[in-house]
């Protein structure tokens, strides 16, 4: 294996790698998850004016298990489809004669 087909290699190793790390769903998953936890958090005991406001309904932990729900759904999302790096771009034949050698 030449040095060239080895430096190849590494990168496109190395750009999978990166096509998983900076994937979006990662990303939005894991800040409804973090805020979906936050709110449910608030949500386990509201206040009577809380309660009041919202007009007995327990806003806060319905919405914070809602972003724990849609977090989850896309961290599982990535887990079962998880992103591929782009194909590399095949070189252009060249024509026998064209004078390139």
């Amino acid at each position: 294996m030449s040095d060239l087909h080895k430096e190849v290699s590494e990168l496109e190793r190395k750009s999978a790698t990166a096509a998983r790390l900076f994937d979006i769903r990662r990303i939005i998953g894991g800040l409804f998850v973090v805020y979906g936890v936050i709110v449910t958090i608030a949500g386990l005991s509201p206040s009577d004016a809380d309660l009041k406001k919202a007009e007995g309904v327990h806003i806060n932990l319905w919405t914070g298990l809602a972003m724990l729900a849609l977090g989850l759904f896309f961290l599982v999302w990535m887990k079962l489809r998880p992103a591929e790096a782009p194909a590399p771009e095949a070189e252009p034949e060249r024509e026998p004669g064209s004078g390139a050698g």
